[in-house]
């Protein structure tokens, strides 16, 4: 192998936490940077470095200054190996993501398609759009999912948490009423980098299915002012037969509480419509939504029983009847039709009844495939 004299750091995948400065006039190593992480490497990295053994000797000064930073180190190096033992979401496969995909589907960050979408709750599209970026990869396995090809990271184009910082600026450079990251569970780490190298100037939305891990959470929450997750079931059966996690709703409804601090904040509405203010953009709140499926009414009425009684009143709920047979159904019979006008009625009436006001209602017609989004990668 040849290897170049300039940067060491080049010449073999460097284990993280471990520098080498090569002095180039007197062609030997000069100093070393290493961490606790790194201790394990340091023999072999030593054997296989086309330096002559009597060139890497230190003297005792800076021996000493090595050990002081492994020290300094140790309390870095759970972070920063986050995904060689991804522990991000709730699924904690420790998979370990340098090597190969995690129970979400991917290793790095992959992205379908991002753009200004024009479909989302009217606070949220607004005036100009969501910008909304799909990330592939999922932490769950719905069987009916209707962007499957992307949960499932069959497509998408890897990028870096730079790109994302870049595609952060042009979605403001493109007008858009916020940020929105669709299903980012899986991709914490990635996405708290980006927001260290740009902070978008409008609200950042966090739109995922609900089964989020509240620790790591905690590392990007002042980056997020508006959370959108779903609460798809109450039912343990339910969630086991089509989405593969019993405990889905003991982690999404503690996920969901923790969210639910965010204050509500709608910007000035610039008119009033027939006598009544709109509600204007969002800048920061919380929106449950809850997608009611065919023959799931009595767990949509669990769903909002429980929305009703744990959540503070800023909170609102968006009842969703856009469900379109998707995915991979063929053994769910129950699934391979749309919701009916009387179940879906039925879940709002219940809604009306619990006196839930901050609610959002869709339209029977927002159901099928012209709403699915044409992935670009």
């Amino acid at each position: 192998m040849r290897h170049k004299k300039n940067a060491v750091s080049d010449v073999l995948p460097r284990p993280q936490g471990l520098t080498l400065y090569y002095d180039e006039r007197k062609k030997s190593i000069k100093s070393v940077r290493i961490s606790a992480y790194s201790q394990t490497f340091f023999l072999r990295i030593y054997a296989l470095f086309p330096v002559p053994r009597r060139r890497f000797s230190l003297p005792f000064s800076r021996r000493f200054a090595i050990m002081m930073h492994m020290d300094n180190e140790k309390d870095n190096f759970r972070e920063e190996s986050a995904e060689t033992h991804c522990m991000l979401c709730p699924v904690k496969c420790g998979a370990n993501r340098s090597v190969r995909a995690g129970y979400c589907g991917v290793r790095g960050m992959n992205i379908a398609k991002y753009y200004l979408h024009p479909y989302e709750e009217p606070c949220i599209s607004f005036a100009k759009g969501s910008g909304t970026i799909f990330f592939t990869g999922c932490n769950l396995k719905c069987v009916f999912c209707q962007n499957y090809e992307v949960s499932r990271a069959e497509r998408g184009m890897p990028i870096t948490p730079a790109r994302l910082a870049d595609i952060f600026r042009e979605l403001e450079d493109a007008g858009a009423d916020n940020v929105s990251l669709v299903t980012p569970s899986h991709l914490i780490g990635d996405i708290e980098k980006a927001f260290k190298i740009y902070r978008p100037k409008i609200p950042v939305v966090y739109n995922s299915g609900g089964y989020d891990d509240t620790e790591s959470l905690k590392r990007i929450d002042d980056y997020i002012d508006i959370y959108l997750p779903d609460l798809k079931y109450v039912s343990p059966f339910l969630s086991e037969r089509y989405t593969g996690r019993a405990d889905y709703f003991s982690v999404a409804s503690k996920a969901i509480k923790f969210m639910a601090r965010k204050p509500l904040l709608f910007d000035e509405p610039a008119e009033e419509k027939n006598g009544d203010k709109p509600r204007g953009k969002m800048l920061s709140g919380l929106i449950v939504r809850h997608l009611v499926m065919p023959l799931g009414v009595n767990d949509s009425f669990a769903a909002i029983k429980w929305f009703k009684e744990e959540l503070p009143p800023s909170a609102y709920l968006s009842l969703m009847s856009q469900y379109t047979p998707f995915g991979k159904i063929e053994k769910y019979p129950e699934l391979s039709r749309p919701v009916t006008a009387r179940e879906y009625d039925a879940v709002v009436n219940e809604a009306f009844a619990l006196g839930i006001e901050n609610l959002f209602i869709q339209k029977r017609s927002s159901s099928g495939e012209k709403y699915i989004p044409s992935w670009d990668y």
